[in-house]
């Protein structure tokens, strides 16, 4: 069965943005790159709320064909453009962007479904909203979360209002020469 794995940078207390949304702070290098490339390559879907699926549409579609594009950006858009890209968002009227859909309501069932076609896994690049809505619903599998050596006393947590314990197996660490924190862990049901 498929999973859905959350991606996202946080900072060691927490936080998913800075002071006014302050992003300037995660560091991605090629290291990390090289790790950010491993984990899209078992991936076929990629799950976003609108904020985050705007960001990425408004850059990604055409990164492939910047001079000024790295290796990495290159492959990442590669993937991005010719994978299932699906948003969540009770407000998004229409996407542009090759291979994209929107879901307006019923996540449940239609991550319940996603996981049970055949492919790869599904990659959540959250907001911390999306992230804080699939943690609510028991909708993430695994969490692989690069910690940035910084700390921001910034604007958004990724846990918040987290009402029940989520036991979790810690699967991987990684640390980068550049002070990131990679934990990959898995969810533990009961």
């Amino acid at each position: 069965m498929r999973k859905v794995i959350l991606f996202m940078h946080v900072s060691l207390d927490g936080f998913t943005e800075g002071l006014n949304g302050a992003m300037d702070w995660i560091v991605v290098d090629d290291e990390v790159w090289e790790n950010v490339i491993k984990l899209q390559n078992t991936a076929d879907t990629a799950l976003f709320g609108r904020v985050n699926y705007q960001g990425f549409a408004s850059y990604w579609p055409t990164a492939s064909s910047n001079p000024g594009s790295t290796k990495y950006e290159i492959e990442h858009s590669n993937w991005l453009n010719k994978s299932l890209k699906i948003v969540f968002s009770t407000t998004l009227k229409t996407v542009d962007w090759a291979n994209s859909r929107i879901v307006h309501e019923n996540i449940v069932d239609e991550i319940t479904k996603l996981k049970q076609q055949p492919g790869k896994n599904l990659l959540l690049f959250g907001g911390a909203g999306i992230a804080r809505t699939f943690l609510a619903l028991g909708a993430i599998d695994e969490f692989r979360l690069n910690v940035d050596p910084v700390i921001v006393g910034g604007a958004k947590p990724l846990f918040k209002d987290i009402h029940d314990q989520i036991d979790l197996n810690l699967l991987e660490t990684k640390v980068f020469r550049s002070g990131v924190v990679g934990l990959h862990y898995e969810v533990r049901r009961r």
